[in-house]
């Protein structure tokens, strides 16, 4: 499994749990540039879950449709 694969699993999981609550919920997603053609993005949902990408790699077996939804999806 990829960091990029390993993240998306986490926001999924995340955000069935904040929206299964009865209740008020929190999600953040924060992006920072980093060398090498990589990005760290954290996850904050009252815990930090933190990932870094390798951008060349992380839709590179992806098709274009499912990149879109993604990257809307992210956005």
């Amino acid at each position: 499994m990829t960091a990029h694969e390993a993240f998306l699993n986490q926001f999924i999981d995340l955000y069935s749990s904040l929206f299964a609550h009865d209740g008020f919920g929190d999600i953040r997603i924060e992006i920072k540039i980093l060398r090498r053609g990589q990005k760290e993005v954290i996850i904050h949902c009252g815990k930090q879950y933190r990932y870094v990408i390798d951008c060349d790699q992380a839709l590179a077996n992806e098709s274009m449709i499912k990149h879109l939804l993604k990257r809307d999806l992210l956005a």
